[in-house]
């Protein structure tokens, strides 16, 4: 099953007085890198919400954020830290004395001191928050997934089709490989006799022709590359075959296994064209390693 590793989904859930809403956006990485924004008063979902988005993404870089409402009123309340406040209140006089000044303590003054009014969090049901924030992941999760599905099996319809371009420059480069030793005896032939002067019909002369032709032959041989080339066409037409599977989840991730295809296919088209030595089977080897490295760049968006 092919994933894109672009896509982007929103989920919303509601339970005993909680609500919640999960937004999450996925583009391409090479690595996991999961970032998650929430209020710092509900951080201790964190960690649920990045499980349930975990079953649905396993590779790419993966932006959550995450809003939390209540309908408890008590949540948060304000508290004065009496110590602290007196703790001004005489630093404050004792400066009055040391420096004879009257300076006017206020209200307002002391309340606007760093740690005198402290936010408090009330008891609240905290088990109750963290199923619903990560219900609504588990929603966007899904939404995610589908959108992600649904790009993957572009690319591999994509893929498919420049497949079958590939496999039609390899019969074209198979049809021309035998040829390709006849080719060499003729231009070795013309060669031998412009520099020796040997008549060509002479058994000297054709021995020495099928001695080279045959080594010649023997190196430019380009059968078993052709052969792992096209082993990999069928594993790429197999992997992308399996787009159309449905269902969600996390799946199979195929990308790290296509790039490593496309390396390998690029490997071996490179071994054809330097071993061939042809300028037709060069070209042809141009135009079959253009439709490889656009496989590749889709391959770089698959999870």
């Amino acid at each position: 099953m092919i994933k894109s590793m672009t896509g982007y989904g929103r989920g919303k859930a509601e339970a005993d007085g909680w609500r919640a809403q999960v937004f999450v956006k996925t583009v391409n990485n090479r690595y996991t890198d999961m970032n998650v924004r929430m209020p710092r008063l509900y951080q201790f979902a964190e960690e649920a919400v990045k499980k349930a988005i975990r079953e649905y993404v396993s590779r790419g870089k993966i932006d959550i954020q995450v809003e939390v409402e209540s309908n408890t009123e008590t949540t948060v309340y304000i508290k004065p830290d009496i110590a602290a406040a007196k703790g001004y209140y005489r630093s404050l006089r004792e400066l009055e004395r040391e420096f004879d000044v009257s300076p006017e303590i206020s209200l307002e003054f002391l309340a606007s001191q760093q740690d005198v009014l402290v936010s408090r969090t009330a008891e609240f049901d905290e088990a109750a928050a963290i199923a619903v924030c990560a219900e609504a992941a588990r929603a966007a999760g899904g939404e995610l997934d589908a959108m992600r599905l649904l790009e993957g099996a572009q690319l591999a319809e994509d893929m498919a089709m420049r497949a079958g371009i590939i496999g039609g420059y390899i019969d074209s480069i198979e049809e021309r490989a035998p040829e390709l030793p006849k080719i060499y005896a003729e231009k070795l032939a013309q060669r031998i006799a412009e520099i020796s002067g040997i008549e060509r019909d002479s058994e000297i002369f054709e021995q020495k022709i099928a001695v080279e032709t045959a080594v010649m032959a023997d190196k430019c041989n380009i059968t078993e590359e052709i052969v792992r080339l096209r082993s990999h066409i069928a594993q790429l037409v197999e992997i992308t075959a399996g787009a159309s599977g449905k269902g969600g989840g996390k799946g199979d991730a195929v990308g790290k296994k296509l790039d490593f295809l496309m390396q390998e296919m690029n490997r071996e088209a490179n071994t054809i064209g330097s071993k061939a030595n042809d300028l037709k089977i060069t070209n042809l080897m141009l135009e079959l390693k253009s439709e490889i490295e656009k496989i590749r760049e889709q391959v770089q968006n698959i999870e």
